[in-house]
């Protein structure tokens, strides 16, 4: 397939691009600054820039743009530059998708979200066709998927990808976990009890992969494992593998102080299970969290 990318730099991105191209794909990528490659193309999302040409070449568009939640202490500036980087980037491919003539556009939008979505949702456990919940994220989450509308409106297929944890040792939940943990100086976050929807990083390109290919599919799905944990079982199982003591733990004051904003997310219960994957027979490759934790350690 023909696929255009946005976000192709990032912690996902990188690697989804690296294992479509290893398949045989054709991957375009779309990049703010000056193309220094043939396989990219420039665009400027915050002004709504981008030529249709580009977007009418590809088979399928997936974008994984946006600011890192967890990059930067937040503040408003930085919670500004969450919302924009991701709506912006939606809208403009979304509405330039919709501007196409019919035989031009490509056949799939897969558009990244967030299990953000759903809030604090406790013990409950929930699934695609529970409501956005509220805070932040979920707000966020609310308005970024909202702009794939006229994508969709237009009879493009949108996928809505709500990724959980992705884990993997040089980035998202594990890697600011891994030298606290070695040095013996890490517990659990605050009680303990929330719960993490995590996925391994091969299940994760597996599915992203799966949603591409299988036209049936539609909507948001939950990019999740089917058995999430709490907060203190995952930091057990990581201590585990490590073979480090995890007996400190960290109060939700401390959280406050280190991250500001984004303590209160990273407190946040979420259970979520992937219901259109199961449904749809994905096939998961590590399905609970200590062979997941061992992939990732040694990737």
């Amino acid at each position: 397939m023909r696929i255009l990318m946005a976000g192709a730099s990032g912690f996902l991105g990188t690697r989804l691009g690296d294992r479509l191209t290893a398949d045989g794909h054709q991957v375009t990528r779309l990049v703010r600054r000056a193309p220094r490659d043939p396989r990219e193309r420039q665009w400027d999302p915050t002004a709504s820039q981008l030529d249709p040409t580009v977007v009418a070449e590809a088979d399928a568009v997936i974008n994984l743009a946006g600011a890192g939640v967890g990059d930067k202490r937040w503040n408003d500036d930085y919670r500004r530059l969450i919302r924009t980087s991701r709506v912006d980037s939606t809208t403009t491919l979304a509405t330039t998708i919709a501007g196409l003539p019919a035989d031009d556009r490509p056949r799939a939008l897969l558009n990244s979200s967030a299990v953000g979505w759903y809030g604090n949702t406790g013990d409950r456990v929930v699934e695609e066709d529970a409501p956005a919940g509220e805070g932040f994220l979920a707000d966020v989450c609310r308005v970024w998927e909202a702009a794939t509308r006229p994508a969709e409106d237009a009879g493009v297929r949108v996928v809505r990808l709500r990724t959980g944890l992705p884990l993997h040792r040089d980035g998202g939940l594990l890697k600011p976990q891994l030298l606290p943990f070695k040095l013996g100086i890490a517990g659990r976050l605050g009680s303990g009890r929330q719960w993490l929807p995590w996925i391994s990083m091969r299940d994760w390109l597996d599915a992203v992969d799966f949603l591409l290919t299988h036209d049936e599919i539609a909507g948001p799905v939950n990019v999740v494992s089917p058995n999430p944990v709490t907060n203190a079982d995952f930091t057990r199982e990581l201590a585990r593998q490590l073979h480090r003591p995890a007996i400190i733990p960290i109060p939700a004051l401390a959280l406050k102080v280190a991250l500001g904003g984004f303590s209160h997310e990273a407190l946040t219960s979420t259970r979520v299970l992937p219901g259109v994957l199961s449904n749809a027979g994905y096939p998961y490759h590590h399905p609970t969290l200590p062979e997941a934790l061992k992939a990732a350690l040694q990737d």
